[in-house]
């Protein structure tokens, strides 16, 4: 039997992680993977709960619903870095096991590391030697070149890349087409913006953007 799913968060990335779920069944050759039961979140718009309705997938509840839970595992649906760890870390006290959700379209190195709760969306492309926290978010067509480490909450929005060799602390969010050049290090809890091209390490703490980043 399919272990449950239940979803944290009925914004859009947590809908976009259902659509991930949902590949992975649809690419399953022995029947589903996930049952998914359903989404949690302290607070949906009423658009948002029409949107979770027309997917097909109930809203169960806020996040203390998942004392409930039992038995099911978990993902967090929260695109911001910090924002995910606040609520991974409240999900953490229910004691259940976080899913790993790779899209079939995702690449994923043979010898790369992947932490609890970590999502690949579709076309994105990790190669080897990576190792990714915990609850880690690589967005549509983001690539992590060969050696890099990352720590937990890490985003990279979608066409970003980051080369070979760099380190990423927690909470750090790379934007949308962004590059980060080979062997440098991004402080936790920075953001590079869009389209930015990182040149040298970034501070803890800081926001960079622009060519080169600054």
């Amino acid at each position: 039997m399919s272990p449950d799913l239940v979803i944290v968060g009925c914004g859009g990335h947590g809908r976009e992680l259902l659509g991930i779920v949902r590949a992975v069944n649809d690419a399953a050759a022995g029947g589903p993977v996930w049952q998914v039961r359903g989404f949690v979140d302290d607070d949906p718009t009423e658009e948002n709960r029409k949107r979770v309705q027309r997917l097909g997938v109930p809203w169960l509840g806020p996040v203390p619903s998942l004392a409930d839970a039992g038995g099911a595992h978990v993902v967090v649906g929260v695109g911001d870095p910090r924002a995910r760890g606040r609520v991974a870390r409240r999900v953490d006290a229910y004691g259940l096991p976080a899913a790993v959700l790779v899209h079939p379209d995702a690449t994923l190195g043979a010898d790369a590391r992947v932490g609890e709760g970590t999502v690949l969306f579709a076309g994105a492309r990790v190669t080897t030697n990576v190792t990714l926290g915990r609850h880690v978010h690589l967005n549509q067509n983001a690539a992590v070149g060969h050696d890099c480490v990352f720590g937990d909450h890490v985003s990279v929005n979608p066409l970003a890349a980051v080369s070979g060799g760099c380190r990423l602390d927690p909470d750090v969010l790379i934007g949308a087409g962004a590059v980060v050049l080979q062997g440098l290090r991004v402080g936790a809890g920075a953001t590079v913006g869009a389209a930015a091209c990182v040149v040298r390490d970034v501070p803890p703490g800081v926001v960079v953007k622009g060519v080169p980043a600054r």
